[in-house]
């Protein structure tokens, strides 16, 4: 495959490259290896299945690929997750995560997968880390992470540690790209200014887009009407996509539309198969699109109305998420082990 074509691939459907120059010429100079970082706090939704999305990409375009089980970063947070639940939730993320990529038309076992405890806790590591500590600000650190911790007027020090910490597990994975959602962007700028001073090249930056919540804005974990989890069974993602902001002829916040832009469409490109809007034949028939660009332009145009998208999408994301949600579905004790606070009963 030349240069430009993984070019193409690795940043298609991203919403900042840091650089655009940089990473030409790692893909030019061979196999770049790239990580992205997972903390196993709440479930899995198809926010994540779009980053899975991206890593399908990088394996094609003969890039490395390491998937981080952020589980010390998981306690860090707020104490997102206790420590008696790291353990199952960094396997229910593994599962997960193994499930999308499948999903997704990849093979799992062409990814590495790390827990942090399998390095954080070295010598080596934490010296690294409290040398870094000393060397910056808090004023540094707490911008750093400001889009991604959650921030207070009293901060707990975990979160003061997390992008440290975030930044050197670029050079502990020997990573040449780092890749993440844009709210990840301010670490990532961290880790390019500091990591020079401690042995390890400026790391290029593949950022995702964030996805908008079903709702309307920002998608939320807490607010189970905006997003899609992988558990969902084919009612439930039909209740929640008819429920769906999707205003006629808007695409700003519109989640339904990314849903199928950034998940659905590439996934049936790669089965070379086309989406479907089911109609009446007094209401024109059925339509069929091969792009989404050409769904989007007709939506945009008002030809495809809300009430004919939203069936027809909800229908491809459960056939998306299905094979994902059978594999967890069937191991109903990991699941209750990981959240037991909505599993634990069943």
């Amino acid at each position: 495959m030349e240069t430009a074509e993984r070019l193409d691939l690795v940043t298609r459907h991203t919403e900042e490259v840091v650089t655009t120059d940089e990473l030409e010429a790692l893909l030019a100079e061979g196999s770049p290896s790239a990580y992205i970082g997972y903390a196993p706090t709440g479930e899995m939704h198809i926010g994540h299945f779009t980053t899975m999305r991206k890593l399908a990409d990088l394996l094609s375009a003969g890039v490395d690929v390491t998937v981080l089980i952020a589980d010390l970063h998981a306690h860090l947070d707020d104490e997102k997750s206790p420590f008696d639940l790291l353990d199952a939730r960094s396997e229910y993320y593994r599962e997960a995560i193994e499930g999308m990529i499948d999903a997704a038309g990849a093979d799992p076992d062409e990814i590495t997968f790390v827990r942090g405890t399998d390095y954080e806790l070295d010598e080596e590591y934490t010296l690294e880390l409290y040398r870094m500590a000393a060397e910056t600000t808090i004023a540094r650190s707490q911008r750093a992470a400001s889009e991604v911790v959650r921030d207070s007027d009293s901060p707990a020090l975990g979160g003061l540690l997390y992008p440290l910490m975030q930044s050197l597990d670029v050079k502990a994975l020997e990573a040449d790209i780092a890749y993440g959602g844009i709210d990840q962007r301010g670490i990532y700028m961290l880790s390019r200014e500091i990591l020079p001073d401690y042995g390890w090249t400026e790391p290029v930056c593949l950022f995702a887009p964030l996805l908008s919540g079903l709702t309307g804005g920002k998608m939320s974990a807490s607010d189970e009407g905006s997003k899609v989890n992988l558990t969902d069974d084919p009612g439930t993602v039909a209740e929640k996509l008819n429920a769906a902001y999707c205003p006629m002829g808007e695409t700003v916040d519109n989640g339904v539309l990314e849903y199928l832009e950034l998940l659905v469409f590439p996934i049936l490109d790669e089965r070379g198969e086309s989406f479907v809007v089911e109609r009446p034949e007094q209401y024109g028939g059925d339509l069929v699109y091969d792009s989404y660009g050409d769904l989007e332009a007709e939506f945009v145009s008002e030809e495809l109305h809300p009430a004919d998208l939203k069936p027809a999408a909800a229908e491809y994301i459960s056939s998306v998420i299905d094979p994902v949600r059978e594999r967890l579905t069937a191991q109903p004790d990991l699941l209750a082990e990981a959240y037991p606070e909505s599993y634990g009963d069943e």
